[in-house]
């Protein structure tokens, strides 16, 4: 039997929502992306 998860976002909404190319869309974004590089961090969780 499948578990039913009650908030399960699609993975189209969720790249849409927190993937790269709408990070780089906005100033904030941008910034965020940078200060990530500059930690030397994975960029975004959704493209794994």
């Amino acid at each position: 039997m499948a578990m039913h998860y009650p908030r399960r976002q699609s993975n189209v909404k969720r790249v849409r929502q927190f993937g790269f190319r709408s990070r780089m869309k906005t100033k904030a974004g941008r910034k965020l992306i940078n200060r990530k590089r500059r930690m030397g961090r994975c960029l975004t969780p959704v493209g794994r």
